[in-house]
């Protein structure tokens, strides 16, 4: 893509699992790992209907698929599996995300994490950040409606002081990219498991490696 002059948004509002960090495949390993004591079945597949769910639905799903736990012991288990490999291999970033976070707040671009996952996944991700990157988290266990429903959209929106139409989502799940859009932000998606059809006020970026703020802001609807 070519440098194009553009108007900074008024924040840029990112999810964070398969956008910015590429935490997939920990949340599938963690889920095989507790199927799997209980020899229950799961696959891959089962996985990805998981992608950009709110953590309840996905542990009220494994109980329908005859998990003995209770729904805080799933969520609590899978987010605790999945912050420990953080902490200890450091965030998976996808391309060119840390660079854009950066360069954003250089620019003095207001970002936010929204997020399906628990503010505590979302702060360790920001702590690595380092001070000043991310001013604001709305996340899975901040809201009463997760995605797609836009409630942590436009959370992240009020709480930033913004008008969300002139704020630019990042998301790459079916299921995020829709919440942004219901939401009434500037939404770009950046597919990583699933494909994600063009739809109206939806550009599509096959990835975020080498582009600068202003291109990205260029490429926004």
């Amino acid at each position: 893509m070519t440098e194009a002059p553009s108007t900074l948004p008024a924040a840029l509002l990112w999810d964070l699992d398969g956008t910015l960090v590429d935490t997939e495949p920990l949340w599938i390993a963690a889920e095989m790992r507790m199927m799997h004591e209980f020899d229950l079945p799961w696959t891959e597949q089962d996985a990805h209907q998981l992608v950009g769910k709110p953590i309840t639905w996905s542990a009220a799903l494994f109980r329908e698929r005859g998990l003995p736990l209770e729904i805080p012991q799933i969520a609590d288990r899978l987010v605790g599996e999945v912050m420990d490999a953080v902490a200890q291999q450091g965030p998976p970033w996808r391309p060119g995300a840390h660079a854009l976070l950066s360069e954003a707040a250089a620019a003095g671009v207001p970002q936010a994490i929204v997020t399906m996952s628990y503010r505590r996944q979302a702060e360790l991700v920001t702590t690595a950040l380092g001070p000043g990157v991310v001013s604001v988290i709305v996340a899975g266990d901040m809201v009463q409606r997760g995605k797609p429903d836009p409630e942590a959209y436009l959370r992240a929106a009020d709480l930033l002081g913004v008008d969300i139409r002139a704020c630019i989502a990042v998301e790459d799940s079916v299921t995020g990219t829709a919440a942004a859009l219901a939401s009434g932000a500037r939404t770009i998606a950046v597919p990583l498991l699933h494909e994600i059809a063009p739809a109206p006020g939806l550009s599509l970026l096959s990835s975020l490696e080498g582009i600068s703020l202003h291109q990205l802001v260029a490429a926004a609807p």
